[in-house]
């Protein structure tokens, strides 16, 4: 029975996780970190409550076998680009080097289609420095998720991400292919991939791309 430590428990593909950790045989422990508790009682859980940027204080307390960064912003939401930076680079590579120096065994986090860290997009480019760090960390395995748009219930909905899905529910028919990568994905579907990949037990670095994420 090991323990699972997740981090972005509130946001769309957290909240889908986190009761399949809670779920899971294979944990006996679950901890979710975070700057607000999530109103959910249960015999597995631990909730650690700190500011993002306050990790190395609560070191001790996330102790974990397996764990699941949902951690993830909008340039839009964060406001400006060193605050997106803050959230999608920053505190991701600090958590995987926090959780690596704890002797964590596997790191599954979730990055963005088109992730690269020569993208002249700076959305993308973030993504690709953060995968490229985190690859850094001596995990015995690193899983990378890069859905393409996000389909699910938000609790801060984001505009353009529905007139997003409108649209490519309109050109669903004739995303097939080489185009089958820009269908949307439902967070619960990467959510599930996530927890499958660390019951696999693997080892190494593997990069789930959208194609194998789409619902």
């Amino acid at each position: 029975m090991k323990t699972a430590l997740l981090a972005g428990a509130t946001g769309l593909i957290g909240s889908q996780l986190l009761p399949l950790l809670l779920a899971s045989e294979r944990y006996a422990k679950v901890i979710v970190v975070g700057r607000r508790a999530v109103p959910i009682l249960h015999p597995k859980l631990v909730q650690v409550t700190t500011e993002l940027d306050k990790l190395e204080d609560v070191r001790l307390k996330l102790i974990a076998d397996d764990v699941f960064c949902c951690l993830g912003t909008t340039m839009a939401q964060a406001g400006s680009k060193e605050a997106f930076f803050k959230v999608d680079f920053l505190y991701v590579v600090q958590l995987a080097a926090l959780a690596a120096g704890n002797f964590a065994a596997q790191f599954m986090v979730v990055s963005s289609m088109g992730a690269d860290a020569d993208s002249r997009i700076y959305y993308s480019r973030v993504k690709g420095e953060m995968e490229a760090a985190v690859q850094q960390a001596p995990f015995r395995a690193i899983h990378i998720f890069r859905p393409s748009l996000l389909l699910g219930e938000r609790a801060r909905p984001r505009l353009g991400e529905r007139l997003g899905a409108v649209v490519l529910a309109l050109l669903r028919p004739l995303l097939r292919g080489p185009l089958l990568k820009y269908r949307p994905v439902a967070g619960a579907a990467v959510a599930a991939a996530m927890l499958q990949a660390a019951e696999d037990d693997g080892g190494g670095v593997r990069v789930h791309e959208a194609a194998g994420l789409v619902a």
